[in-house]
């Protein structure tokens, strides 16, 4: 009796919100200007059932046919702006950066699932400047283009050593390229942030990041929960029947703590043992007096470089084996400027980029033909704005279609093709646009750790390249497999398991990979 009671409450007061929503949609007054255009909604609930649930930019990049640059779609009252060209982005989301930074409130992943303190959801306000500036000072500390000579040669040897130890593994475990790719970056990212050497791809803070970040994907992806437009159902408990979400919210908390409080206590152990090696986390409690607020900031500054930093280049790599295995000519090319530039005696290392020119057309081509943060992150709108004659209401979610950006054939010829050709200009033509203009986000959003991942990515794939031949698997009558070109739903994408051989390109090869101590 208590639960019907309770049920019966429930519903009585789902309805009345649903009959304020709608009598306040009916009545409001209808402004100067439009909002954008979009399909048409349904009363109360609007758009609920046009939001894609799969493949979301790719039909989100067919409603710029229907609709133009700028569409929107409407859930129980609260706006969704979909841009759909790289230009609407830039003018909105980065000439307007200040009333466009915000980030909407999931109820879901903030309240429920435990992510509220990370950077990715943080309001632009005095945390969000605060975990700013650490890793603004991490980048001082650890980055490519802008630290001291010594802090400079310190990194690139550590993204070095753990490129040729990637190497030395796939040698023994080839159809577990995930794997190795994954405690190469878990590896790079935990040294970098904590100062944390994992044991293999199983280590138990490298699984934990890899579950967090799966559940993130899944927890911001566009009209996934109701609670997140219905917020007073954050108080359905977990027995209550449709509450599925809850047991998923619990779920997903348990595992960001784990994550952030198990990686921050190695540090503080280690510090207390004086056995810290230089690190993100380090650094800054050693930077002078913290008080339980700056630890606080630190634990969730830090979780939020290292949940983004040890998924995305995985991912991003599993995109370049795909490449590799479905176009062997531009591996083939990239191998030839490799022998020619560094030799068959040696790895590639961060000394030799510039000579590298096509291995870095690659790296990029590979985040341009299969971006795996597809919508970016969403943005908030700060107050309303008037855009090309359009109502950008205050409070509407602002979604980026970088998949549709980086696909547009008035931008990229043919660009479905996997072509790093396109982005090396010629006499008579020129370059095609950079992709590292629109992969990495706008304005006061955009990724914190560009330059890591864009390291990562050259020093990883050029290093398999040298020594490594990639290419299609033979079913069991001799046919090649040709792996599709399919990626996973969600926030953060990655491909879809698909088979490959990865061998050594010649026996001279495997002596050096052999070499490598790991």
């Amino acid at each position: 009796m208590f639960a019907l009671s309770i049920y019966n409450v429930l519903i009585l007061g789902l309805w009345i919100l649903l009959c304020c929503l709608l009598i306040a949609r009916l009545f409001r007054p209808q402004g100067k200007y439009p909002k954008p255009p979009g399909p048409r909604g349904l009363p109360i609930i609007g758009n609920l059932y046009d939001i894609p649930t799969e493949h979301e930019p790719t039909i989100f990049g067919v409603w710029h046919n229907l609709y133009g640059d700028i569409c929107s779609v409407t859930i129980f009252g609260r706006t969704t702006i979909i841009l759909n060209s790289h230009k609407a982005a830039t003018e909105m989301l980065s000439k307007k950066s200040l009333n466009y930074s915000d980030r909407p409130y999931y109820t879901m992943c903030g309240d429920l699932a435990g992510w509220k303190y990370a950077i990715v959801l943080l309001q632009y306000a005095d945390r969000f400047k605060t975990y700013r500036r650490m890793m603004h000072q991490a980048s001082l500390f650890f980055c490519l283009v802008i630290g001291s000579r010594s802090n400079v040669l310190q990194f690139k040897g550590l993204l070095e050593s753990e490129a040729a130890k990637a190497v030395r593994r796939l040698l023994d475990e080839p159809d577990n390229y995930v794997g190795v790719l994954r405690k190469a970056v878990g590896c790079s990212v935990l040294q970098v942030t904590y100062g944390y050497q994992p044991r293999n791809e199983h280590d138990p803070l490298v699984k934990i990041a890899d579950e967090a970040t799966s559940q993130l994907g899944v927890l911001l992806a566009p009209g996934g929960f109701l609670v997140d437009v219905l917020p007073f159902l954050k108080h359905v408990p977990e027995w209550f029947p449709g509450a599925r979400f809850q047991t998923f919210a619990r779920e997903c908390r348990q595992t960001v703590d784990s994550l952030a409080d198990s990686a921050f206590s190695f540090v503080l152990g280690q510090m207390a043992a004086g056995k810290s090696s230089p690190n993100f986390v380090a650094n800054l409690l050693n930077s002078g007096n913290t008080t339980a607020e700056d630890r606080h900031r630190i634990k969730w500054a830090a979780e939020s470089l290292y949940s983004a930093g040890a998924d995305s280049p995985v991912s991003a790599l599993s995109v370049f084996i795909l490449a590799m295995t479905l176009y062997p000519e531009a591996r083939r090319k990239a191998q030839a400027e490799i022998d020619a530039v560094v030799g068959d005696s040696r790895l590639p290392t961060m000394n030799d980029r510039d000579s590298l020119p096509y291995c870095n057309a690659l790296a990029k081509e590979v985040i341009r033909w299969g971006t795996t943060s597809p919508l970016g992150a969403p943005h908030c709108v700060r107050e309303d704005d008037i855009h090309d004659g359009y109502l950008i209401p205050k409070g509407s979610v602002v979604l980026a279609n970088i998949w549709h950006f980086l696909h547009d054939p008035e931008v990229y010829k043919n660009p479905w093709m996997f072509n790093p050709d396109r982005l090396i200009p010629s006499p008579g033509k020129p370059a095609e646009q950079d992709p590292y203009e629109m992969c990495f986000g706008y304005g006061r959003r955009s990724c914190p750790g560009t330059h890591l991942a864009d390291a990562m990515m050259f020093l990883f794939s050029t290093s398999i390249l040298s020594v490594f031949d990639i290419e299609k698997a033979i079913d069991a009558n001799g046919m090649e497999i040709t792996p599709e070109f399919a990626f996973t739903s969600g926030a953060l994408t990655k491909p879809k398991d698909f088979p490959c051989v990865i061998r050594p390109r010649s026996h001279k090869a495997e002596a050096l990979i052999r070499c490598i101590e790991i």
